[in-house]
């Protein structure tokens, strides 16, 4: 059981705040997404853009997002497995961004996408991949 649990616990205050903010923007949007669907659609800019307002998909796509707040959290607690975990984040992010790219490119969105989706979509991949590296067992001394 010692081995699940490594010094990067006791070590790294700073990686476990920054990775607990980050599962609570996860978190924070799954719990919109779950429990008020329409709030969260109507609230969010380009939402509209993808399609018709449907309950059930959005608190679909709200599991994905307390899956990622799960796994991130999960991060913290057996930071030797963070590298996996936050992998696994970081590829979910990664898709959904790629999704928008091509629904950008076979224009079924509008280019403005590009810019709207950009805090919420195209960045988030990126800062998951640097905490990703950043919590990769080279760096764990750090």
């Amino acid at each position: 059981m010692a081995e699940l649990i490594s010094p990067l616990s006791r070590r790294s205050p700073l990686k476990r705040v920054v990775l607990a903010l980050f599962a609570l923007v996860w978190l924070i949007n799954a719990i919109w997404m779950l429990a008020d669907p329409a709030d969260w659609y109507a609230s969010i800019d380009g939402v509209s853009n993808t399609g018709p307002y449907n309950p059930h998909f959005v608190r679909d796509i709200g599991v994905a997002y307390l899956m990622l707040a799960l796994l991130s959290g999960a991060a913290i607690r057996w930071p030797v497995h963070a590298t996996a975990l936050l992998g696994a984040v970081t590829l979910y992010l990664g898709l959904h961004a790629l999704l928008h790219v091509w629904d950008i490119a076979a224009a079924r969105l509008p280019i403005e996408h590009v810019l709207v989706d950009l805090p919420g979509v195209f960045l988030p991949p990126f800062i998951s991949a640097a905490l990703t590296w950043w919590c990769a067992p080279a760096r764990t001394a750090a």
